[in-house]
This record gives C-alpha cells, structure tokens and sequence, in this order.
C-alpha cells in the first residue's frame, strides 16, 4: 500500500460549484452524493449510459477477437462482459505482457495564462510523473517524459470538456500516436479535477486523445484532498479505457470488469466499509483509482481491471511490447 489513510478531510462547501453541473459530468447525481468535503466532481469523463456502455463493449469485444485471431501464437480470452460483480464462468484471462514492460511516451503541454501564470511548477511535474509511474507499478505500463512545452493562452488555461478552446488547445498541441499520452495540465474550473478520452475514440478523433488535469491536482498543489497526483492515475485509467467503478450503478455490466464490486454511486472521503449494492455482497471498493475518494484513500487497480486495460491496448492503441 503507497499511503496511509487519513481520518482527516478538508471541510468545503459545494454552494459556488452549481456551475459544474452543466458541463460534460461523470454523473447526473455526483453532487448530491457528495459527502462535505467533496470540492470538486472529481473527473469530466464521459459517463455512458448502460445502453451506450453495451454497445461500445460490443464493438470492443469485435475488435479484439479479430486482433487476437491474427495472432494464433498468443493466448487471446479476455475476462468476460461481467462487470461491477457480474456473474457467469469466466475464461482464462489473456497473458499479460511484464510488469511496467511497456514504456508510454508521455507528451506535457502545461497551460499558462495571458500573462504567464502556471498552473503547475517543474517540481510538480515530476513528482507527477513518479506518481504515475508508482501507481500503474503492477501493470504493464510504464510512463516517461518525452517532452514538456508551455502555452501562454488564457482561453486555453480555462478551457472545459467539449469547448471550442479546448478543440483548439489539442489541435495545435498534440503529438504522437494512439500509443503516446499527451498530458494537458491547466486550470478548467468549475470543479472539475481533469477528463480523458477512451481507446476508442481514437480513430474518429485522433487530435482529441489524451487526458486533462487540473494543475493543483499535482504533488503538493491547492485542490486537497485530491492534490497527490492520483487525479492524472484516475484519468489515465479512463485513457487505458477504465470505467468508473460506479459505471451503470448496482445493474447490468457496471464496468465490465468481473472483480470490481458494483458501486451505487461515487463514494467521497474514505468510506471504508461502504456496501452501497446490497445484492450484490461485497464492500464498494473504495481503495480504487476509478471512484472518487480522496487522493490518500485510493492506491489500487484491480487484476480485472488490469486485464481491461491490456485487452482495450490491443483493439485500439499501438503500444509496444519488448
């Protein structure tokens, strides 16, 4: 376990973040499930409905039986459609390449103010990237710095999920391919702490791929509880094609990966104990990089979500395996 979890929390209000809901919001109810010290609404990913979460799986799992049928040598499988507790036999799970075999370029574009005011310092951005690289340490991914660039655009520096600044920021700023991580550290407001972009997305819209995150989400910056770097962790989980443990709530496929215990809703602070799916016995995974707790309270990825992410590698994104 990276940390230790802490009794205390930030006291906060949510009266000046009304403005939040209108924007591209992981959940319709993530407000009022929050609990006081919920500042922020943590991610602006795209939340699915269960309709939408169906048919993307569908096309997923499509894809990657074609992928695996071109490689006879490899064992293919994956670990099912169950999702959020789902039931039903699940086959082998595919070989998994090495512990951090796979090396992520990771492009950084910070976005600074007008006048040059930066959302995050040098020191940040390491200690970030260390965070990154310690929390997917279990995986088979790794990240390193392949570049780091600065862009005095006010516009840009407050652009949200969705906005023409936005479309305009990536388009002029990204690099890479489907397999490179462009970074994007900024100041949305609104109370979100960052949003990604899903595996899939990629080729219908390559110049939007990558993830944003809110600059005092780093190391040591202002947005505590959520300022130890594990906003970036949560949205490149969404980037590696994660769902929020609270995908589709206590019904259906929740997040397609069998391990995960369905969740309700987002769980804030550290509510350890929480059984918020009662049919589904077993304590809400509050530990997880995909809900929503403080940055103290997650430190982990479950097997099937690690699986996940190495099954959606292979149907949409070029990573490079040793």
């Amino acid at each position: 376990m990276k940390k230790i979890i802490s009794a205390a929390v930030a006291s906060a209000v949510l009266a000046s973040l009304s403005a939040a809901n209108s924007l591209a919001a992981p959940s319709d109810t993530a407000f009022e499930n929050a609990n006081p010290n919920a500042s922020f609404l943590r991610c602006g990913t795209k939340h699915p409905s269960p309709s939408e979460a169906a048919a993307s799986e569908k096309r997923f799992r499509d894809k990657l039986a074609r992928v695996n049928a071109k490689k006879p040598d490899r064992p293919g499988g994956g670990n099912g459609n169950g999702g959020g507790g789902g039931g039903g036999e699940e086959p082998p799970p595919p070989e998994l390449p090495g512990s951090q075999s796979i090396l992520i370029d990771t492009y950084i574009h910070v976005i600074c103010t007008d006048s040059g005011q930066c959302p995050a310092n040098s020191t940040q951005i390491t200690e970030q990237m260390q965070t990154l690289v310690d929390a997917f340490a279990n995986t088979p991914y790794t990240f390193q710095v392949a570049s780091i660039d600065y862009s005095n655009n006010s516009s840009w520096n407050t652009a949200g999920p969705g906005t023409s600044a936005e479309i305009q920021m990536k388009s002029s700023l990204r690099q890479g391919d489907a397999g490179d991580l462009n970074m994007y550290i900024s100041n949305p407001g609104g109370g979100l702490l960052g949003w990604a972009t899903f595996p899939e997305w990629y080729a219908g819209d390559p110049l939007d791929d990558g993830v944003v995150v809110l600059g005092s989400s780093l190391p040591g910056g202002g947005a505590a509880p959520y300022n130890e770097g594990d906003t970036a962790t949560h949205e490149v989980g969404h980037w590696l094609g994660l769902y929020h443990t609270f995908q589709g709530g206590c019904r259906g496929n929740g997040d397609f990966v069998s391990d995960t215990p369905a969740v309700r809703s987002p769980n804030y602070g550290c509510p350890v104990g929480t059984d918020s799916c009662r049919k589904d016995p077993g304590d809400d995974d509050v530990f997880n990089y995909m809900d929503y707790t403080d940055d103290s309270c997650m430190f982990q990825f479950s097997a099937g979500q690690v699986v996940r992410t190495w099954e959606q590698s292979q149907a949409f994104r070029t990573v490079l395996v040793p």
